[in-house]
Parts: C-alpha cells; structure tokens; sequence
C-alpha cells in the first residue's frame, strides 16, 4: 500500500487528498478515487 497526494478541481476550486492504494493502480484509478473522495467530503458537510 502507497499512500499518493493528489490535486483534485472540483467545482472551480482545487483540493490536495490523499488516496491509500496498492503501488500498481494506474494513474486514472488514482485520479478517479481522488475525485471520489473530495466529491463525498463536500456532500457530507452540506
């Protein structure tokens, strides 16, 4: 497991997270699980 920071836009705004997964996983998964994840913290809060 690597934990990876990525920079996310999402709605006009950029966000730095960071995603825990497995050292193969293309760099498409990782930008997917990223978006994901920001995407799910700004539902939460609402």
């Amino acid at each position: 497991m690597v934990q990876v920071e990525v920079m996310i836009q999402f709605e006009g705004k950029m966000y730095l997270t960071n995603v825990i997964t497995e050292s193969c996983t293309p760099d498409e998964e990782i930008q997917r699980m990223a978006y994901e994840q920001v995407q799910k913290q700004w539902k939460n809060r609402g």
